[in-house]
């Protein structure tokens, strides 16, 4: 490994990363300075060493070991950088890296849990396999493992999750029921065929919504008071859009807990049910043995529900099934894939739903986000550049400074801590019905004139307020100039 010298913290690479914990890294205070299978050498924090610490890490390891101090400061930052400590830090020091001796897999699936990871890939190239796994939003490559050690994880997690092992040309959807002595969830797998094996991902399925408030989760008061108007009515359908990972259904569960009442019979069919909530009946699907949205959409309409949310609305004969709920006078939730409130409408038109029944069944379409939020430790306020912002993106107050990130201990050097929704809400009025009724696509006037904010422009408010950065919304500027 080589020292930056431009940099105050030392880079190493996956490999050498993973051949600590961050337990030992942190116990003993050091960095991997060069991995060989004959000898070890890490960087030690000066303040931190002992006479005897080379000779404990050698029992430790099992190799001749080279400690070479280094300023504590140094030490320190590298730490935080490439080792995310765990929330309850054990004081005693644990031998784990990967080998075949150890229970790989059970281990990275609860450090993913106990990061906040909400996805572990596993991904198979010509001579390794790296793990990654996602925090916040992005991915962070956590291991590597030697190919030859690859098939057998891969055999593991598909006995797990009732998968076929011997069927390596076609992908495979299964679950895993996580459970041990500190946490219990289910565990999404989903397994693709690639050029040098299959490629793994598992979704971490391992949120209570009974931690979920609707207030905390990014609503600004007048768009609350928006919102909680619509999901009161008694009939119609709330649509809430945007791509996967948008915290779509967060917002569907905070809902459903408001309502969540001893009166009210609330009935859910998703894929996969990603929470759970007592007084809520939830239902799997299983489109193998027939069980898909629309057909459990029928079902559902002879169980006297008053309330039913649908996790996607992804075809004509779901959103026919939908449109009939509304109509038949029940509260219908469902999620849809696009990108503006507006272009709801536009995907179910183009679903073959009639224009009329859309006019009349939709009491609100909602288009989310969710955007990283910078480091309050860290960031640092620099002028905003002629030119910096999308050429198509308009907007009355021009930014003459903007945060950007930077990274210290506090956000694991990353410049970002956690995430916020923003959202796009239009509730259909009259005028709106007719727009539906009557084709038209264009409405940026009438929303103006309702004061009805886009996303671009929510964007662009935690820009100027200094929560986020240009780089975090950039994209969603751009999509504000169409």
């Amino acid at each position: 490994m080589a020292e930056t010298a431009e940099k105050d913290f030392f880079e190493i690479s996956t490999g050498e990363q993973q051949f600590l914990t961050p337990e030992q890294a942190f116990y003993y205070q050091i960095i991997p300075d060069y991995i060989a299978k004959d000898r070890l050498s890490f960087y030690i924090d000066e303040l931190h060493y002992r006479e005897d610490m080379a000779m404990e890490l050698e029992l430790v390891f099992g190799l001749p070991v080279n400690l070479i101090k280094t300023d504590s400061a140094k030490i320190q930052r590298t730490l935080t950088r490439y080792y995310r400590r765990k929330k309850h830090q054990p004081t005693q020091q644990i031998r784990f890296r990967y080998n075949e001796e150890t229970d790989f897999l059970k281990k990275l699936i609860r450090e993913a849990h106990e990061l906040g990871s909400s996805d572990i890939h596993l991904e198979p190239y010509e001579d390794k396999c790296r793990v990654r796994i996602r925090i916040d939003g992005k991915l962070v490559e956590r291991y590597e493992i030697p190919m030859i050690d690859y098939p057998p994880i891969i055999n593991k997690i598909k006995i797990q999750s009732h998968l076929d092992i011997a069927e390596k040309r076609l992908p495979q959807d299964g679950r895993i029921e996580f459970r041990d002595d500190q946490a219990k969830f289910d565990i999404r797998v989903s397994v693709l065929p690639t050029l040098y094996g299959e490629k793994i991902v598992m979704r971490l399925l391992s949120k209570d919504a009974m931690s979920i408030d609707l207030e905390k989760l990014g609503f600004d008061p007048g768009d609350l008071e928006i919102y909680q108007q619509s999901i009161r009515k008694p009939h119609g359908i709330v649509l809430i859009s945007g791509p996967t990972g948008s915290g779509k259904t967060t917002t569907l569960y905070a809902t459903l807990k408001l309502l969540n009442e001893e009166t009210r019979n609330i009935i859910t069919i998703e894929d996969p049910i990603e929470y759970t909530l007592e007084g809520i009946n939830q239902v799997q699907l299983k489109e193998s043995i027939g069980l898909d949205f629309a057909t459990a959409m029928r079902t559902f309409l002879r169980q006297d529900p008053d309330v039913i949310m649908l996790g996607e609305i992804r075809d004509k004969d779901t959103a026919q099934m939908a449109i009939r709920a509304a109509l038949t006078g029940h509260l219908v939730f469902s999620t849809i894939h696009t990108n503006s409130a507006w272009g709801t409408i536009t995907r179910l038109s183009d679903m073959g739903v009639p224009s009329f029944l859309i006019a009349n069944t939709i009491n609100l379409s909602v288009a989310q986000r969710l955007v990283r939020t910078l480091c309050p430790e860290c960031k640092q306020k620099e002028e905003m550049e002629p030119g910096a912002l999308p050429a198509n993106f308009r907007s009355k107050n021009q930014l003459k400074e903007h945060y950007v990130p930077i990274g210290c201990e506090h956000c694991f050097y990353t410049g970002y801590t956690g995430r916020k929704a923003i959202y796009e809400l239009i509730p259909i009025d009259d005028e709106l019905a007719d727009c539906i009724k009557e084709g038209i696509s264009f409405i940026d006037d009438k929303l103006q004139g309702r004061n009805i904010k886009k996303l671009s422009q929510r964007a662009y408010e935690l820009l100027e307020s200094g929560e986020t950065s240009l780089e975090e919304v950039y994209s969603l500027l751009m999509e504000g100039g169409r």
